[in-house]
């Protein structure tokens, strides 16, 4: 998520990957893939850097997510009781 600015609100936070596109009118308006606009505060260049740096720390934390032990034991199946 990046944090942007209503112009006449509060900041809150948004998913990157919802942003269709970034115009400056001069204010700086986003719209999202559904539709949905918002007049931010931020320039559009603020928008694309917040972008990139969120985009470089979900790229930075996967490199050091852990892949899961293998089990101890093989699995295997169990027998159950046969339908009737």
């Amino acid at each position: 998520m990046i944090i942007v600015t209503r112009l006449n609100g509060p900041p809150f936070a948004l998913n990157p990957d919802l942003i269709e596109r970034a115009d400056a009118t001069p204010d700086t308006v986003l719209t999202l893939v559904d539709g949905t606009k918002y007049l931010i505060a931020e320039s559009v260049e603020e928008v694309i850097e917040a972008v990139r740096q969120y985009r470089a720390s979900v790229i930075a934390l996967a490199q050091h997510i852990e892949t899961a032990p293998a089990p101890a034991r093989p699995l295997h199946v169990v027998p159950g009781e046969p339908e009737a």
